[in-house]
């Protein structure tokens, strides 16, 4: 079939050659190995000169094609290589198939400067040294790893396994590989390495090893003939099932159509990734004519599905087509230099081309729209415009998505795209169906079935042995470890998706004391010695650079455990606390603003709101401050006035029930107080103070000031309550600092004579002293929390059983257990901080109170203002107004119904009978009786009506009555009748 092929491909250049006298035949080598896709891709190269003669009839070359089987061998296609350049004198070799291959091939070129150009070599190795005469018509693998390590970082997964071809065309990508992994955050526990010549058995045998790791993601790496059988034994070996990930480079991706359905069978779920080629017109007449005359030349094929490559060697051989036409239109020459003939040496007879220089050029410059897109050489390497992701499901793949180095992952590819944001998102991606059939996301690793079990470490402790307590029985030699931090990875190691098993082994040394401190104990799980370490042990970001932890489980705070005395009397001026002195000072100044106001809306008005200035303000200010008890003699009359009293009896009301509460609480909790509250108390006394022996507290009170002879360490509950008893100046502590679970342990030992004050309390008291607020940032914790290695898969898993422990009454369970006593004092509230209210509680009521105080009186003004207008305006100056306004709001209202109604009683205590006016009143009256000595003949007849003598009228209209009753004659009365009602 190979001859018969051959002579069609030789006798179809000798009829052109004959047919065309003008024409230049040019020989150019091709090496393949001619197994079924060999011969598919030669059939390919075959049909793209037929195309392109076809379509440039007036070109003067033809390319006369010398194949070579080069028998999936390096050697086979090295001495093919040989030959076409020595014998058959080829200006250029398409092929050879394989990376390994090329290697040698492509060294070969070099020497005799003919270019080789290869569509299937991808190891980026090839064309990391600069080689001017190899050209590779596909991408490198580089850009497909980047893609795998996109698809890695969108779904989390931290380790990678690869599973490779130990060749050149397996081990060239690794450096790759490693470099994009880690990129993303992603490392590679172990490499697979699977020789060519592997048995069913070796990969079997390879296979049961990486079930019994952790990791469950997988990248292959290899051809289709060794990739077949990986995954019918992965099958056979139980990993396609869930929780697998499998994720195949494009080679197997590629080549897809090449397996048989059994075996595609047993790839289901698998995802590959593969250089994307846009289905156009062009490609689908194509195939239908590559089928067409496949059919004709070997009908044994006539089943075989086109792959990528076939596309790329159609668009190699056209490129090739062109720059040699390029070429010829410079030099009629195009052969080889003689070489020198007289060596016995292999390598010694292959000449070197005259015009391999301006063919490299030449290629480097072609450009024209092929079958699978834009055809360009960039450095001697055509550049993929994106990565198709499939996803093995059913007989074929299904693409679920796309990657670009510009846009990443993303589910459709849309024309005219203006988007260039890297996104990782996994809604970028259709739906997978992943092996074993879930369409959740897989987790990416798993607890190994070997029976490895975890290694848990534990402290080994002198006190607070309720966190942690190890007991070993002497006659059983087991040892037993209990304990709170015990309770709690059980209750979360019980709330995985999964089984894990583990046994705990105390950080001990031959005697069984402690091996070292907290810090060591870190350290063991930095060096593999431990898997976990499950303890009191506190997050802090310097043990974070060896250990990763789970999200913490206890409460993240410092106090001060202090002894407490009672102050019952200690302070007189106790009832000033509940408020601060800023509410203090705006309640007096919201009253005196409120007494302004009533006076201004009552002054024209209400009598009680007249009289002399000081009178005047002693009542303003005593109906403002005796709303606090609600018992105002005084009455409102302004509607304005009676809003405004509303609203601050209101707003009174709420403030005195809160000094009162905040009184009755204060009275109570005083009776125990800390002895002390101020850090810098204890630090400019040099008050000696402890903490937990190993902790890293040391270190914070030495950052707060303390000097190392100030500290003293203690190693259980009871050495503590000691020392706090003795007190300072008798060899003992003032205060210990612990963390607080270890303060609420002490508390419920003996809650009557010691007291918490909260970090947050004590360190407030010198917030603007930089130093030592800079130290307290610099300590601050995270709480209680799980050491992990580095990049442990099980944080994130643990960190969310952590969540769902600590919600839930698991966690009040196990505190019930070990951190509390059937004390008395159990469940007090020891820890202390201020409970006095400021003005940030009560701003809003003051807001309003003043908003609707200023509202009223910007109201009252107006009317004010708009009612005498007529007689303001007469004013010849501005200050003539203002003074004006002032004598006219200091008159009565006249017009008013309290004083309307007692000029209608015509009372005999005049109109002012609290004698407001003082003397004023005495003389009017003394007028009156002078009038009212007239007889009534004299002033009805002896005066005509315009001659009637002027009546006195007192101030606003009211008109003045005669004191003496018996004057108050009808016929006597002088008084003009259209003044009354």
């Amino acid at each position: 079939m190979i001859r018969r092929s051959s002579f069609f491909l030789f006798f179809f250049f000798c009829f052109a050659a004959e047919n065309s006298s003008s024409s230049i035949p040019v020989n150019v080598g091709v090496i393949l190995d001619f197994d079924e896709v060999g011969r598919m891709w030669l059939s390919c190269i075959s049909m793209s000169l037929l195309d392109f003669y076809a379509a440039h009839g007036d070109y003067k070359t033809r390319l006369v094609l010398h194949t070579r089987d080069s028998k999936d061998d390096v050697v086979s296609a090295a001495v093919a290589a040989v030959d076409l350049i020595s014998n058959v004198k080829a200006e250029a070799i398409i092929g050879p198939t394989t990376s390994k291959q090329a290697n040698f091939v492509i060294e070969l070129g070099e020497k005799a400067q003919v270019p080789i150009i290869s569509f299937t070599a991808s190891v980026p190795s090839l064309a990391s040294i600069k080689r001017p005469y190899f050209f590779r018509s596909r991408d490198s693998d580089k850009t497909q790893l980047k893609a795998i390590a996109a698809i890695v970082k969108n779904f989390g997964w931290r380790e990678v396994v690869p599973i490779y071809v130990d060749d050149l065309y397996g081990v060239g990508i690794l450096p790759y590989l490693f470099d994009a992994l880690q990129a993303v955050g992603a490392s590679v526990p172990y490499q697979s390495a699977i020789s060519p010549w592997a048995s069913d058995v070796d990969i079997l045998k390879e296979l049961y090893k990486l079930k019994t790791m952790q990791t469950r993601v997988f990248i292959v790496h290899m051809l289709p003939s060794l990739g077949a059988r990986l995954f019918t034994k992965a099958k056979e070996a139980g990993m396609m099932s869930t929780g697998y990930v499998w994720i195949m480079t494009d080679g197997v991706t590629n080549l897809l159509s090449l397996l048989n359905d059994s075996t595609i069978d047993s790839m289901q779920g698998v995802l590959g990734v593969r250089p994307c080629v846009r289905k156009t017109k062009e490609l689908k007449n194509f195939r239908l004519r590559w089928k067409r005359k496949l059919h004709r030349e070997q009908p044994d094929l006539v089943d075989a599905e086109l792959d990528i490559y076939g596309w790329l060697a159609y668009d190699a051989t056209m490129a090739l087509a062109m720059a040699i036409e390029e070429v010829a239109g410079n030099s009629t020459n195009l052969v080889m230099k003689e070489a020198n003939v007289s060596s016995n040496l292999l390598l010694e007879t292959i000449g070197v081309s005259k015009n391999g220089k301006k063919l490299s050029e030449a290629l480097s410059s072609i450009s024209f729209k092929g079958l699978t897109g834009d055809f360009h050489f960039v450095n001697q390497q055509l550049q993929s415009s994106a990565i198709q992701i499939v996803n093995i499901n059913g007989v074929e793949p299904k693409g679920i998505g796309f990657w670009t180095s510009e846009r990443g992952l993303f589910k459709r590819w849309k024309l005219n795209s203006t988007t260039n944001v890297y996104s990782t998102s996994q809604s970028k991606l259709a739906t997978i169906i992943w092996p074993g059939e879930p369409t959740s996301n897989p987790k990416g690793w798993d607890i190994a079935t070997s029976g490895k079990r975890l290694r848990i470490g534990v402290p080994v402790k002198d006190g607070f042995t309720e966190f942690v307590k190890v007991t070993r029985n002497v006659k059983t030699n087991i040892t037993d470890v209990t304990g709170y931090c015990v309770d709690v990875f059980d209750a979360v190691m019980d709330q995985l998706p999964y089984d894990v098993a583990y046994d705990y082994f105390p950080f001990a040394n031959s005697e069984g004391e402690s091996a070292g401190t907290y810090n060591d104990l870190i350290h063991q799980v930095y060096l593999g010695e431990f898997d976990v370490v499950v303890g009191d042990v506190t997050i802090l970001a310097k043990r974070s650079i060896y250990v990763d932890f789970a999200m913490p489980y206890t409460e993240a705070s410092i106090s001060m455990v202090v002894p407490i005395k009672d102050t019952k009397n200690d302070n007189a001026l106790i009832f000033l606390k509940p408020f601060k002195l800023d509410l203090w000072v705006t309640t007096f100044c919201s009253f005196v603003a409120v007494a302004f106001v009533i006076w201004v809306l009552e002054h024209r008005i209400n009598k009680s709101f007249r009289g002399p200035p000081s009178q005047q303000a002693g009542t303003s200010l005593w109906f403002a401050f005796s709303t606090m008890v609600f018992s105002p003699q005084e009455k409102v009359l302004n509607n304005l006035a009676r809003i405004v009293v509303i609203i601050w009896s209101v707003v009174v009301l709420i403030i005195t029930q809160s000094y009162t509460a905040s009184l009755s609480s204060l009275l109570t909790v005083q009776q125990l107080q800390p002895s002390v509250t101020d850090v810098t108390e204890l630090i400019r006394n040099r008050e000696f103070v402890g903490y937990h022996k190993d902790s890293f507290v040391k270190e914070i009170l030495i950052g707060l000031g303390f000097q190392d002879s100030q500290l003293l360490n203690y190693t259980s509950i009871e050495e503590c309550q000691e020392l706090l008893s003795k007190g300072s100046e008798n060899g003992g502590i003032a205060a210990a600092f612990e963390q607080f679970p270890l303060v609420k342990l002490i508390l419920a030992r003996n809650c009557s004579n010691y007291a918490s004050v909260e970090a947050r309390t004590f360190m407030s008291k010198f917030p603007n002293q930089k130093k030592i607020a800079n130290n307290i940032q610099q300590f601050k914790t995270r709480g209680f929390g799980f050491a992990f290695p580095l990049g442990s898969p099980l944080v994130p898993d643990v960190s969310r059983a952590i969540l769902k422990v600590t919600e839930s009454d698991v966690m009040g369970r196990i505190e019930d257990k070990w951190l509390s006593t059937k004390s008395i004092c159990a469940g007090q509230a020891n820890s202390f901080s201020s409970s006095r209210l400021g003005v940030s509680s009560f701003w809003v009521l003051f807001a309003i109170t003043g908003g609707i105080s200023f509202l009223a009186l910007t109201t009252y003004v107006t009317m004010f203002v708009q009612q005498h207008w007529e007689e303001l305006r007469t004013s010849n100056s501005m200050w003539s107004r203002i003074v004006d306004f002032f004598r006219i709001f200091n008159q009565k209202d006249s017009k008013w119904h309290t004083f309307r109604s007692e000029v209608n009683k015509g009372s005999t205590d005049g109109p002012y009978p609290h004698g407001e006016q003082g003397a004023d009143s005495s003389a009017v009256h003394e007028g009156s009786v002078e009038l009212a000595d007239l007889s009534p003949t004299e002033h009805s007849t002896d005066l005509s009506p315009t001659e009637q003598p002027h009546q006195e009228v007192a101030p606003f209209g009211i008109d003045i009555l005669p004191t003496n009753p018996k004057q108050l004659m009808p016929t006597a009365t002088p008084i003009n009748h259209h003044h009354t009602n």
